[in-house]
């Protein structure tokens, strides 16, 4: 019982020890990890340390702060000793020796699916290790993926194929069809996890431009490994296109534009063109690699109603925080403008938090310079709304 106490003094040493990597977790990079894989030598946060239990054969789990760590629990001098040879950079070393760069590696905000599907493929299946097997998703891929109906909100059984050569990814509405239902360009897509937004675990919204607007698939597959797999295949299509569209830039500035997450997403509601028309409440969806705002009467709409393009400041866009003088929301008060050169968008959000976190998220778009990938659509994008 005595040796409980400098057992965990030395834990804490450990998580603070310099040159570790052990003040953030190993697998999604949170700050401050209290959990610890006493079989891997690794410091990881509470969401990991929850699929790590289920692999006990791999990862054994306890926490630093609230466990008892003595002999009557675990061998723990044997423990510390290898938690100390060990640590988050020494073993992200052997884990993640051979990530291939379209890979996406989950953050700690990123949905459960993803964290789930990376610490299952680093330590159970080894994917990226030295000696493990090449990982290759680039090429064709073939699968069914459950779609939302377009019109309703009935998932159905749909076949979907990539063709990563071709830059193509094809969906049918008949399983045998020779005719796809939509033939979408890489250039053109993205693919995000929007589990709570969609109602599932595994939900991803595929987006992708058609006649000028933004065209929404939400999909979903029972199997975590299958829906993270067709994601981080897009993810490879993607960076073969972009290595062929942009060979002067070093793979390194290319990666972050392979599919990208909403800055922010939420309802607000908006007027007119005219500031005369009555609020209306939408769903607003921040874009911030392509520099977009977007509104939709529901979360789930196939297609936008409108969207912004966001320049920078030094072309006249801005955003104020509150309503032009004279103008009154209708049921919410906290409100923002924003400035193009083409209109004022006058908007309100449901809480004076929202209003700060939207203005933040506008205003940090508007500061950043415009990016080579930005100014391809910023000629065809600008401005642009349908009311």
């Amino acid at each position: 019982m005595g040796d409980r106490e400098p057992n965990k003094k030395r834990l804490l040493e450990l998580l603070r020890a310099p040159d570790t990597g052990n003040a953030h977790c190993a697998d999604c990079g949170a700050a401050d990890p209290d959990w610890a894989s006493y079989k891997l030598g690794i410091f990881i946060c509470l969401n990991c340390c929850g699929v790590h239990r289920n692999f006990p054969d791999i990862s054994r789990v306890k926490s630093v702060r609230l466990d008892f760590w003595d002999d009557s629990i675990v061998e723990v001098a044997v423990v510390l000793q290898f938690m100390t040879h060990n640590g988050n950079l020494r073993v992200k070393a052997k884990f993640e020796a051979r990530v291939p760069a379209f890979y996406y590696i989950p953050q700690a905000n990123d949905c459960l699916v993803l964290k789930e599907q990376w610490i299952r493929a680093k330590y159970e299946r080894r994917e990226f290790t030295a000696d493990g097997e090449t990982i290759s998703l680039l090429g064709n891929r073939e699968g069914f993926l459950w779609k939302r109906g377009r019109d309703n909100s009935q998932f159905l059984r749909r076949r979907f194929v990539l063709l990563a050569r071709e830059g193509l990814l094809k969906y049918y509405t008949k399983e045998g069809g020779k005719s796809p239902k939509a033939v979408i360009s890489i250039k053109d897509l993205n693919a995000t996890f929007q589990t709570e937004k969609i109602g599932h675990p595994h939900g991803m919204q595929i987006t992708y431009r058609r006649d000028g607007h933004i065209r929404n698939l939400f999909v979903y597959h029972e199997s975590g490994k299958e829906i993270v797999d067709w994601f981080n295949a897009l993810r490879a299509a993607r960076l073969q296109y972009l290595k062929m569209a942009f060979p002067e830039l070093p793979e390194s500035e290319l990666v972050p534009f392979l599919t990208r997450n909403y800055l922010k997403q939420g309802f607000m509601e908006k007027t007119g063109p005219k500031q005369r028309e009555p609020f209306k409440k939408r769903w607003f969806a921040l874009d911030c690699h392509e520099r977009r705002l977007l509104y939709y009467k529901n979360p789930l709409d196939a297609f936008e109603q409108g969207q912004v393009f966001l320049g920078n400041k030094e072309q006249g866009y801005e955003v104020y925080e509150d309503l032009p003088k004279g103008i009154r929301g209708n049921r919410w008060k906290a409100g923002l403008t924003i400035v193009t050169p083409e209109r004022r968008y006058v908007l309100t959000c449901p809480n004076e938090k929202e209003q700060q976190e939207w203005l933040e998220s506008l205003r940090g778009v508007l500061s950043s310079p415009l990016t080579l990938l930005n100014r391809l659509t910023a000629s065809t994008e600008s401005g642009r709304s349908s009311r």
